[in-house]
């Protein structure tokens, strides 16, 4: 099946935050590397999924959604920044997610709750973006959430703490790793209602390991910080 023909049947439109893994996807010590993720339309058989790996039509999926837990699956087609799962499941847990579903559609109806943090978290309607190095690459990634203050990312490259970089065009540094990406924390606080506009750019999409990649798993930090503050 193909993502058009999945977008003409009965599904969820949902934006569900998880993490998943490749088959064969390894960092450099040998260990399944894992992505964050977000489902963006699910039903009880597949499930379309914004990434910043997408990986190629085939391969092997597992994934964790705190609303659904645990989901496997085979990618079935690819779209711009995601992929398409066949879910393999059991008939009794197939009818748990169908259950699960129309639970949270119905609770999609009801107001937002507000996020009480100093700087709210937000989660982009559009995932994909770019980061731009210290030396002038440029990779792309994906925005798990971002606030005035920062952001936290998910990529196939994997900055130290510390490294200065810009996510989109807002200038920051890593400040700590994540289980599936780095949180960077940006030099200056961003305007709340420009925020979007400034940190999702246009992404260099994967579709496996890029030549940079390929290389090393691990961009060196920039010697300075003036550096960074050159970034876009």
């Amino acid at each position: 099946m193909s993502v058009r023909e999945f977008l003409k049947q009965r599904a969820v439109n949902i934006s569900v935050g998880g993490h998943y893994t490749l088959a064969n996807w390894f960092d450099k010590k040998g260990k399944p590397r894992t992505f964050a993720c977000r489902a963006t339309r699910v039903s009880p058989f597949r499930m379309l999924v914004s990434v910043p790996v997408v990986g190629k039509v085939g391969d092997r999926v597992t994934s964790y959604f705190g609303d659904f837990g645990k989901l496997d699956g085979q990618i079935i087609d690819i779209t711009a920044g995601g992929f398409l799962l066949e879910l393999a499941m059991t008939l009794s847990r197939r009818q748990k997610l169908a259950s699960k579903l129309t639970w949270l559609e119905q609770k999609q109806k009801n107001p937002k709750i507000l996020d009480g943090r100093k700087h709210a978290r937000i989660i982009p309607v559009n995932p994909h973006s770019t980061l731009t190095f210290a030396d002038g690459s440029v990779r792309s990634c994906f925005i798990i959430d971002m606030s005035a203050s920062g952001a936290s990312v998910s990529s196939d490259a994997q900055p130290p703490i510390g490294m200065p970089l810009a996510v989109g065009a807002c200038v920051g540094r890593v400040v700590r790793r994540l289980p599936n990406g780095f949180a960077v924390k940006f030099v200056e606080p961003q305007n709340r209602e420009d925020l979007e506009r400034r940190v999702i750019r246009p992404a260099l999409l994967l579709s496996g390991r890029t030549k940079a990649a390929a290389h090393s798993e691990e961009i060196k930090p920039a010697s300075t910080s003036r550096s960074a503050t050159s970034a876009p």
